[in-house]
């Protein structure tokens, strides 16, 4: 009879769950649950890893959600801006609301814990220099940066959570409901458009606000060759 040999298995010290796997497994969770309930503990179960694992790659939670932000922003094409200042502006702030409208939740990030992706600096350096060369001030231009981000933030987040609540056919629109029961009496601009609103708020006004608020903002004297 021959000797019976070992089943083969795994030997020696296993092998480090990578960078890369674990950002994957993070970026799993938070599109399934949510950037919130985002925990180490939670991340080091969905990438099957120790707990001590993850802090070889990452300090702390703030640390993986700003490289999050760095890898994603890595990804985004740099594209050949404009000469016009005016132009250089609007296309800087249309890709930043493109390139964050394609996954909401880093606006929540950025916008509850202040982080951003240092790859992401180049934007946001486009739109103060094309202000500048507009003839605004520095700190003109830091106002108008602030407004555009403004204005792009909200326009995302009340975008994706419109599309969160059609998503779910269980949960009543409430909106919709009141604007069915105004009173003609009292508003009667809303109570005619009532059947219309849901089609017109879903449009995207997005392009047509961002040049008013520009061009609101930019030194009115100011004129592009």
């Amino acid at each position: 009879m021959s000797p019976s040999v070992p089943p083969r298995g795994r030997t020696g010290r296993p092998p480090r769950t990578s960078r890369a796997q674990i950002m994957t497994a993070a970026r799993r969770l938070i599109d399934r649950d949510g950037w919130r309930k985002l925990t180490m503990r939670r991340l080091a179960t969905e990438a099957d890893a120790a707990p001590t694992t993850l802090y070889h790659h990452f300090r702390d939670k703030d640390d993986l959600l700003a490289q999050l932000l760095n890898d994603y922003a890595d990804t985004i094409p740099r594209p050949d801006l404009p000469d016009a200042p005016r132009e250089r502006v609007l296309v800087a702030a249309t890709l930043i609301h493109d390139s964050l409208a394609a996954w909401p939740w880093i606006v929540e990030v950025l916008a509850a814990d202040d982080l951003t992706g240092e790859s992401a600096l180049w934007m946001v350096e486009a739109i103060i220099a094309g202000a500048i060369d507009c003839g605004c001030t520095p700190e003109e231009a830091v106002d108008l940066y602030r407004s555009v981000w403004y204005f792009t933030v909200g326009e995302i987040l009340v975008r994706a959570n419109a599309e969160r609540r059609r998503a779910d056919p269980q949960r009543p629109n409430r909106r919709d409901a009141v604007l069915g029961e105004a009173d003609p009496a009292r508003l009667p601009h809303l109570a005619a458009l009532a059947d219309r609103w849901p089609a017109l708020v879903s449009r995207n006004t997005y392009p047509q606000g961002l040049r008013a608020l520009v061009d609101g903002l930019l030194p009115h004297g100011h004129t592009e060759e």
